[in-house]
C-alpha cells in the first residue's frame, strides 16, 4: 500500500470530515490539518511530496492547486468546471436545456431580451460561470436586474464577470456523488436547504444516472464531483465540482479514501 498525505481544512466540513479523518487513520495515511497561517509561516518541507491530498475550503483548494508543486495535490482546476467548459458536452443530462453565457454588465444592459430568448417572462436564474462562485445561483425578477442584485461591489468588482443565464427549474430531490477515474465511487442525497444528508447506494437510480453521465462526458478531472437533482420527475445533471473543495455530505469516506488515494 502506497502511505498518502491527506492535508484537511477540517473546520469548514466538520461534518464530513469527522468520517474522512477516521479513514484516512484507518487506512494507514498520515493525516495533516491544514492552517491558513501556513500561508504566511511556510510548509513544513515534507509536507509536498507525491501522495499529497488536500481537502478544504473552495479557495484554499484553488490556490494550492495553482501555486503549489504537490502531486496530486488538490483536485481543483478551475478552468475545467466553468460552465462554459463542460454545459454543451453535458448537454443531453443538464437540469437546463437552453441557457446564455454573456458578461455580467452585457446581461444587465439585455436582460429582457436574455429572458425572452430562452423563454422567460418575469423571472431568470442567474449563476456565474466560475466554480469559485464569486456569487450564489439567485432567481432575479427580469425587471430588476442590476449589478447590485448580482453582489457586485460585495463579493466582485468585475463587472465583465461571465454569467450563466436560464429558466428557472423547480429541483425537488438532490445527490451528491464522488467520481474517480469515471466511476463513481461514494455518493450521497441531501436536502441543500438543510443541509441534511444520508449515504446513497449503488443500486439507486440516481447512482445509476450518474454513472452514465461520468461515462459519457469528458471527464473535468481525475477526481471531481457530480451532483444531480430531480426536476419534474425525472433526474438531471445539476452542476460540476471541483473534488478538492466540495462538500462531501454522506459520502462514505472509507470508499473515497481508498479510491482517491489509489486513483493512480
Amino acid at each position: 500500500m502506497t502511505r498518502a498525505t491527506w492535508v484537511l481544512e477540517s473546520d469548514v466540513f466538520p461534518d464530513s470530515h469527522s468520517p474522512l479523518r477516521a479513514a484516512v487513520r484507518d487506512a494507514g495515511h498520515r493525516l495533516v490539518g491544514w492552517s491558513d497561517a501556513l500561508w504566511s509561516d511556510g510548509l513544513p518541507p515534507d509536507l509536498g511530496g507525491t501522495h499529497t491530498f488536500f481537502h478544504g475550503s473552495l479557495g484554499n483548494a484553488a490556490r494550492i492547486h495553482d501555486e503549489l508543486d504537490w502531486s496530486p495535490g488538490s483536485f481543483c482546476n478551475t478552468a475545467s468546471f466553468c460552465c462554459s467548459a463542460w454545459y454543451e458536452s453535458a448537454r443531453d443530462w443538464l437540469l437546463h436545456a437552453d441557457w446564455r453565457l454573456m458578461p455580467a454588465n452585457d446581461f444587465v444592459a439585455s436582460a429582457a431580451d436574455v429572458a425572452a430568448a430562452i423563454g422567460c417572462t418575469d423571472r431568470i436564474f442567474v449563476r456565474p460561470d466560475s466554480p469559485l462562485k464569486p456569487f450564489s445561483g439567485r432567481v432575479l425578477d427580469v425587471a430588476a436586474v442590476t449589478l447590485k442584485a448580482l453582489d457586485h461591489g460585495f463579493y466582485f468588482d468585475d463587472e465583465s464577470l461571465p454569467i450563466i443565464a436560464a429558466p428557472i427549474r423547480n429541483v425537488a430531490h438532490e445527490w451528491r456523488f464522488v467520481i474517480v477515474r469515471n466511476s463513481v465511487v461514494a455518493g450521497s442525497a441531501y436536502d441543500a436547504p438543510t443541509r441534511s444528508a444520508v449515504p446513497d447506494q449503488p443500486q439507486s437510480e440516481a447512482w445509476t444516472f450518474a454513472q452514465v453521465v461520468a461515462s459519457a462526458i469528458p471527464s473535468p478531472a481525475d477526481v471531481y464531483i457530480l451532483d444531480v437533482c430531480e426536476c419534474d420527475r425525472e433526474l438531471r445533471l445539476l452542476e460540476l465540482n471541483p473534488f478538492g473543495g466540495a462538500d462531501l455530505y454522506a459520502c462514505d469516506a472509507a470508499s473515497i479514501v481508498r479510491a482517491v488515494t489509489g486513483y493512480h
